[in-house]
């Protein structure tokens, strides 16, 4: 299993005849906010950062608590930010912006 620390944007768009998508968006940030994990919600995608094989762990979980909380179907969107010899971090992206 990979230990890397990486940095993932991870995009949820539920499906539901029963709920509303923003709120199945809102139990996935749920998910994402208790997971102890350090991220950033932003406008169209969360970005999250740690380690490669607990933020995969995450993902899943967060799936799986969509279709518990009504969704009918996910498309999910993961993009991954892998670097071989050190961290990915959300503020050496950020950095400049705060």
């Amino acid at each position: 299993m990979m230990k890397n620390y990486v940095n993932i944007a991870l995009q949820v768009l539920p499906k539901s005849k029963t709920k509303e998508a923003y709120d199945l968006v809102d139990v996935a940030i749920k998910v994402i906010q208790d997971s102890g994990l350090k991220y950033q919600v932003c406008p169209f995608e969360t970005a999250i950062e740690g380690p490669y094989d607990e933020i995969m762990k995450l993902v899943e979980n967060v799936q799986d608590t969509c279709f518990n909380n009504g969704a009918e179907e996910l498309l999910v969107y993961v993009k991954i930010q892998n670097r071989k010899n050190g961290q990915v971090t959300i503020d050496e992206k950020m950095k400049k912006y705060y």
